[in-house]
This record gives C-alpha cells, structure tokens and sequence, in this order.
C-alpha cells in the first residue's frame, strides 16, 4: 500500500491556529460508513447520534510542559523535548540544535540542572541524563509543546488539555477530546450515554512523518497505554447489554484495539496486526492491560473494539490519516476530506471534529 494513497492537498488557511471558544463551538462532520452519508452539524449535535447504553471511552492523559531550552557546552541554544521517562534521571527526547552527539553536555536554562546524551537513536532522538530528576522543575521553566503546524503562542495552557485530563505523561494532545465541555459531558449523562476512561501517553509518531513509500515498511514507535480492570469490565458489560463502544480519538482507538487484540489471544508484538485474519468472531472483548504497545493500524486491520470513531481531521500522509481510512474506508474518507476543504473545515489539533458512525 502506497503513502500516496493518503496524500491530498490543504490550504494552509483552513489549518486552524487558535482553539476556538467554548470548545463545543467546533463544528462536526457525521460520515456514515453503511450509507456513505456525509452530514455537516456542529459539535452541540453530536449526542443527538449517541443511544441510552453507549459508552464512551476517552484519554485522560495530561500533557507535559515539556518543551525545555538550554545552552550546550560550545555555547550554542539548543532545545529537547522529552517523550518518554527511562528512570528518574533518564529521558528518551527529542533534540534540536546542531552537533547533538553522544557524549555532547547542556544545560537547562532557567535552572541548575546539566545533561549529557547518553546514547543516539533514529533521527533527531536521544537518551539523555540529567544531573537532578527534571520533571520537579518542568512547571516552572517547561512550555507545553504545540505542533509545528501551530504558529500563535497560547495564551492559556489548559486550552491544549482536555476538562477530563488526570495523568501527566504526553507529548500531545488527545485532540479529539478538546471538543468537549462540561456542559455536553453533563448533558451525555443525562441522556444515559455513560463515560469511561483509559490512558495512553502520546509520543514520538506524533512528531515523526512517514518517509516510506510502502506505509507496511514504517517503524512505528510504542507508546505507553494502559486499561484499568474496572473500566473493562464497564466497556464490556456495555456493549453485552447492546451498547455501543465510541471512541474519542485516534489514542483511544489504538488503546482499546490493543486489549481486544490481547483478549483475541495475540501475544508479543502488534507492530504488523493489520495483517491479521480477522477470524470468526467480529468483536472480542477489551483485556485489561498495562504495557508499551506497537500497534500500526492501517487499511486491511480488522476492528474488534471499536464502533464508532471520534476524530480530527489529520495531516496527509500520517499514521493518524491511515487509521481512519481502516475505519470508514479509503474512498469515504478521501470524499469526506474533499467535502470539508470546500465547507471550509477547520484542520488538526484546534480544527473541527469528524463523528464516523
């Protein structure tokens, strides 16, 4: 399967470049996968489409202000940002800056913390040392990272978190979820739909574009996920009673494939389970699990989890772009994205939000 098969072109005014206010003032596109209909609602509609009995998962992870400055020991600025907790003192990150070697020494501005690279990994990833244990001064001298993609400074942090964020750990947002306000959480509520959570800290994908032309040949890095006994049980005891799973987000998505992978009986790496024979089953119930998990959805993955997608519109050429696709089909999305570059969507992580039923 070809990268180019998920490539399309945006105009870069359409890239959304503040969150807009309250959050459930997005708007939301409903793609049907059975009829191939596309809707055009706003995002204070999408309960309207959920039943008494749904359940609806969601990523309570919290991002890290996890951006730090600092000076090497030449004397030239240089910037990590840290993606993954090794041991106290020890971060899997991502640098920039010239001459980023093993061996190469900084220090972190605005504290008394050095460093010094460990070890060198693919691309602009390191292991880095730190002299003192650097979360304790991540409040104070850390700035939440925003894609690229994004060019206005945020004003208010809390605004690239979700209402429902608990445990700190992420790279990125859930974006998917910023939609949501306490007011469509109470409102769900009511209505009899029912909230659960799972976690999964976003990592190193969300900053690292597929360079392959065969999207099978893509490294796909693991991420630390996690579902609690307590909540597989509820998402389970849900869909029995006839419910629906709804997923929010692509992280949500990945975390529960992953229990319903494990639960299907497949062990060790999922780097390649898009391969997989779907077998005779079409769901398997979600397993309980803590682990770093591999798992690579692309067109051809057999979902047995999920029913119901929540989602951003995505960057071409992305991981995130091919899930979706798995989800409702390379043509529908392919028509989706089309309609919305001529509705004047707005795209990625502040962008409007895309309901597949």
């Amino acid at each position: 399967m070809k990268l180019s098969q998920f490539d399309y072109n945006l105009p870069p005014e359409l890239i959304a470049q503040t969150p807009i206010e309250p959050r459930h003032a997005s708007r939301l596109m409903v793609v049907n996968r059975q009829t191939g209909e596309i809707e055009h609602k706003q995002f204070a509609d999408l309960l309207d489409y959920f039943n008494p009995g749904d359940i609806v998962v969601v990523n309570d992870t919290r991002v890290l202000p996890a951006r730090l400055y600092g000076q090497k020991s030449t004397g030239g600025k240089m910037e990590v940002l840290l993606l993954k907790q090794l041991s106290p003192r020890e971060w899997e990150v991502l640098v920039g800056g010239k001459n980023l070697h093993v061996g190469s020494t900084f220090s972190i501005n605005g504290t008394d913390i050095s460093a010094e690279i460990t070890d060198e990994m693919d691309g602009a990833r390191r292991v880095v040392e730190f002299s003192a244990p650097v979360d304790e001064v991540l409040y104070e001298v850390g700035d939440t990272p925003l894609p690229p993609y994004i060019h206005q400074t945020l004003d208010d942090p809390e605004r690239y978190q979700t209402i429902y964020s608990r445990y700190e750990g992420s790279a990125d947002a859930p974006t998917a979820g910023l939609h949501f306000s306490p007011d469509v959480l109470i409102d769900m509520r009511g209505r009899g739909v029912q909230l659960e959570y799972v976690t999964l800290h976003v990592g190193l994908d969300t900053f690292k574009p597929v360079d392959v032309e065969n999207i099978e040949d893509h490294t796909i890095h693991s991420e630390w996920a996690t579902i609690s006994g307590d909540a597989a049980r509820r998402i389970n005891d849900a869909k029995l009673a006839g419910g629906r799973i709804i997923a929010v987000g692509t992280t949500t998505v990945r975390t529960l494939e992953t229990g319903a992978l494990r639960s299907a009986g497949i062990t060790g790496s999922l780097r390649d389970a898009s391969r997989l024979e779907a077998g005779i089953c079409p769901w398997k119930p979600v397993q309980a699990f803590t682990e770093e998990t591999d798992l690579y959805i692309y067109p051809g993955f057999h979902f047995r989890a999920v029913d119901v997608m929540l989602t951003n519109f995505h960057l071409p050429k992305s991981t995130l772009l091919m899930m979706v696709s798995a989800f409702a089909g390379e043509d529908l999305i392919r028509r989706a994205y089309a309609e919305a570059i001529a509705e004047n969507y707005r795209f990625y992580s502040f962008g409007d939000a895309m309901l597949i039923l």
